[in-house]
């Protein structure tokens, strides 16, 4: 094996696609701060019941583990930068109001989120602590929207579910954790003959509202079709009213709102509403996010909280393209008049290589379509 291969799913990015998720970086993280959101920059590595805690099992297989050579604890490699960012506002800032946090770094994955992603996502994202109403849920949905746009992200779909409706309906059928496992894993898979199977011996009224969660998806007439077929608990009541008040203010946002009842997307993890953001195109979603109140708890304080992230890496084919980065080339010589045009040059947003001795014949190496040159007695562009 030649030494210079790397791993299965983590590979390098070269130029120009580095410079264009770098632009995107930097738009998502400038548009954030332009709402608020302020930004934090969490470690790489940390102690494993750190980075597991109030996560449950979602996070679990997707870290990678390793022991600290200082004082023999466990230590994890970061999976999902959110939870950080929870214990930061729990545990650090300890702000009795609403904190708006943002971040982007890499994570690392044990495994592929699919075919297609990079087991080394660069993870961006916001996330808004301590305000539990429907508001909050509202503006990070429309701030995932706005940093689509932002970045040319174009047709987007959202699709947006809530795990009350599934834990409501286990509330009140008490399954075993085995059960409820499989029943969820069904549900995902929208494997219905499956369902029917593990719900034989439940209430019937339960059992017709989990056989129907898998259809309950579509636009708009979806929340209305669940609130004739499911049972009239409280907890369901409540996220179909919070669903259909979303689908109202979201309604001029431009995306195309999609609806699935059966999304249990990070169920162990979410603890409300929660969505995902799919481009023209992509098999997979492009962004995803939710609510997740019981995440602070753990950390000596609970805060209601809701946030959205993103793989820069993954979304970057669906970005719109970036003009090419062509620039100018100036000599290699000892002169303080080009000094000083060089340095207004790069002052004013310019790209000027100077060619170092030696280097003519690679000339088209430096990617520069003008050059510098004396005439007339100034430096001027050619």
């Amino acid at each position: 094996m030649h030494p210079w291969l790397l791993p299965e799913y983590l590979e390098d990015i070269l130029p120009p696609a580095a410079r264009h998720i770098e632009c995107a970086r930097r738009t998502a993280l400038d548009l954030f701060a332009s709402h608020g959101y302020e930004l934090v920059i969490p470690p790489l590595l940390e102690y494993l019941e750190s980075l597991l805690t109030g996560t449950g099992r979602d996070m679990e297989l997707d870290t990678f583990k390793l022991v600290d050579q200082l004082n023999g604890r466990l230590m994890g490699v970061r999976a999902d930068i959110t939870p950080q960012a929870a214990r930061i506002d729990a545990h650090l800032l300890n702000r009795q109001g609403v904190t708006r946090l943002c971040y982007a770094g890499p994570v690392l994955h044990t495994r592929p989120g699919n075919l297609q992603t990079s087991r080394e996502p660069l993870q961006v994202g916001a996330e808004l602590f301590g305000h539990a109403g429907l508001e909050a849920d509202l503006e990070v949905q429309q701030m995932l929207l706005k940093t689509l746009k932002a970045l040319g992200v174009d047709a987007v779909h959202l699709d947006i579910g809530h795990v009350g409706i599934f834990r409501a309906l286990m509330n009140a059928a008490q399954p075993s954790a085995e059960q409820e496992a499989e029943l969820f894993h069904a549900l995902q898979a929208k494997d219905v003959p499956t369902i029917a199977e593990l719900t034989r011996a439940m209430d019937t009224a339960v059992r017709q509202a989990l056989l129907a969660l898998p259809t309950l998806y579509g636009q708009r007439e979806a929340l209305a079709r669940a609130a004739q077929i499911l049972p009239k608990l409280p907890e369901i009541g409540r996220a179909l009213d919070t669903l259909e008040t979303l689908a109202d203010d979201l309604a001029a946002s431009g995306a195309e709102l999609y609806f699935d009842l059966a999304e249990l997307r990070g169920y162990h993890y979410h603890s409300g509403v929660v969505f995902a953001a799919y481009a023209q195109g992509s098999a997979y979603a492009v962004a995803q996010g939710g609510r997740y109140d019981n995440v602070g708890k753990v950390f000596g304080r609970a805060r209601s909280a809701t946030g959205f992230s993103m793989d820069l890496r993954a979304l970057a084919p669906y970005m719109k393209p970036l003009p090419e980065a062509r620039g100018i080339l100036a000599p290699h010589q000892a002169d303080s008049a080009l000094a000083a045009k060089i340095e207004a040059l790069r002052s004013a947003g310019e790209i000027v290589v100077v060619e170092l001795p030696g280097q003519a014949a690679y000339r088209a190496e430096a990617q520069c379509d003008r050059r510098l040159v004396f005439k007339n007695g100034a430096w001027e562009i050619e």
